[in-house]
């Protein structure tokens, strides 16, 4: 099945691009040759946010957790110089 619909024809034949995005998957529509949306069916969105959605614990156990980001940058200090210390 088709997988990509220019604008005009999406507007003009929107009940068979929805058919479509229900029964084939995802239909891109195109704008002047570029990629400018994509439809999907409503189970598949609720399956994108269910996926999407995580929370904090199960981030940080994860195995491509990024904890580095989570960590404030410190400022760095100027040392004293020792004939200040006196």
């Amino acid at each position: 099945m088709r997988k990509e619909w220019q604008v005009q024809e999406a507007k003009a034949k929107f009940s068979e691009l929805l058919e479509t995005s229900r029964t084939a998957g995802p239909q891109t529509v195109t704008k002047r040759g570029a990629k400018a949306a994509v439809l999907v069916s409503v189970e598949e969105w609720e399956r994108m946010k269910q996926s999407a959605r995580s929370d904090l614990k199960d981030l940080l156990l994860s195995p491509e957790a990024r904890t580095e980001s989570l960590t404030p940058m410190r400022e760095k200090r100027r040392s004293r110089s020792a004939a200040s210390r006196e």
